[in-house]
């Protein structure tokens, strides 16, 4: 296919300095297009951050919109942020046009913000809408705004599916797992043990629990906080040590500082460690015993399927898309979300039983290295297809309205 002809996909998102799931996933997706027959164009707000630096790493092609400003998620809203109605008299006629100019075939939204600041300029633009959901049944957005100008829906899980959507969406749901590039090449885990180790200072009999996340409510690091401590009074002839790796998703969020506070409050100083948001992130994964997943309404968490491909157990809660990833007793084990003590017994079976741990460990890398980049490509690049046909010259498939565009 002539490279004109290509259906251009546009991937809108805020730049800045917090990178999550939802990022990787989508920017993997533009990454994984075929070339020859999707155009992949990444549109940036804002002032430049790290996201910029990782999408210029990934050598996709980018586009800087820093004004006029757009609207944001409830989380990442700032001062820089477009009021409603300074967006609709400023924002949204130069998202308009620059969809016109581009030649823009669809846009693919990831987040809050971006939904909400790109359904209608696509709309009027006569590009086609997908509305890519990683958040919880009940969020108004997918609820309320999706059904009305969303041409397809995407969800990472059955779980996300829309419970309320005020009209029929049946026909344009689908769900479709988050790809995963996942190496050949596994760390050691003993090495990554031992680096873990050294840098904590603990003994190498210790037992070690990692959470990895963004520091944000739904994820509650305070109660993985409580695990740590439950842990360390029900095993206490070993060292128990928790390692939080992540950062608060928005600065001023104040996450970080009531988990130190509970450290100081549950006497665990010495025995929770705040390591800041790293990458690469296997190593760090492959070096502790075991995963605790400690979230609520979690669609479809990326650091639960990359533990399980490098070989580290996984305890999370029986709730949300956990339970879509996690056979309980077979890939991990899945435990009460309300009692931090639930994860105990799942933990000291890990600890205690090497057989059973080699069992789970070997049932999970199976499932996670059947979630490739492949499988979501394929299945997402069959959806801009059947969203984007032919017109009679055979050349642009989206008519745009009033854009002069054959």
């Amino acid at each position: 296919m002539d490279q004109q002809d290509c259906i251009r996909v546009l991937f809108p998102y805020q730049d800045g300095d917090a990178i999550g799931g939802s990022h990787t996933s989508s920017l993997t997706l533009a990454a994984g297009l075929d070339r020859r027959e999707f155009s992949p164009l990444v549109l940036l707000h804002g002032a430049p951050g790290v996201l910029g630096d990782m999408v210029a790493e990934m050598d996709l092609p980018i586009l800087r919109m820093e004004r006029p400003a757009v609207m944001a998620g409830r989380l990442m809203r700032n001062a820089d942020n477009a009021s409603l109605p300074s967006y609709l008299i400023r924002s949204l006629p130069a998202l308009v046009r620059l969809l016109r100019k581009e030649r823009i075939d669809i846009v693919h939204t990831n987040d809050g913000g971006m939904h909400a600041s790109w359904a209608l300029p696509a709309k009027l633009a006569g590009a086609r809408f997908i509305w890519h959901h990683r958040q919880a049944p009940d969020a108004r957005g997918v609820n309320l705004v999706a059904p009305i100008f969303a041409d397809h829906i995407f969800s990472v899980s059955e779980f996300s599916r829309p419970s309320k959507p005020v009209l029929d969406i049946s026909k344009r749901f689908e769900v479709v797992r988050s790809p995963f590039t996942l190496s050949s090449d596994v760390p050691d885990r003993q090495a990554a043990r031992q680096t873990l180790l050294q840098e904590i200072g603990a003994e190498e009999n210790a037992c070690l629990i990692g959470y990895f996340g963004s520091l944000i409510s739904r994820k509650r690091p305070e109660h993985f906080v409580r695990v740590v401590d439950a842990v360390r009074k029900m095993i206490p002839d070993r060292p128990v040590h928790g390692l939080i790796f992540g950062k608060d998703q928005v600065e001023g969020l104040g996450i970080e500082a009531e988990c130190r506070k509970l450290v100081d409050t549950l006497g665990m100083t010495g025995c929770l460690h705040l390591m800041g948001h790293r990458t690469p992130v296997d190593p760090l994964i492959a070096g502790v015993d075991v995963l605790a997943v400690t979230a609520l309404d979690e669609p479809f968490g990326r650091t639960l399927i990359e533990a399980m491909h490098v070989g580290t157990p996984v305890v999370a809660t029986q709730h949300g898309g956990n339970i879509e990833a996690i056979q309980d007793g077979q890939t991990g084990f899945l435990v009460d979300p309300t009692e931090p003590a639930a994860f105990v017994p799942a933990i000291r079976t890990i600890l205690d039983e090497p057989e059973t741990r080699r069992r789970i460990t070997s049932a999970a890398k199976g499932f996670a290295r059947a979630l490739t980049v492949e499988a979501h490509v394929s299945k997402v690049s069959s959806v801009y297809r059947s969203l984007v046909r032919p017109t009679g010259d055979g050349k642009r498939r989206v008519a745009y309205i009033g854009s002069g565009a054959p």
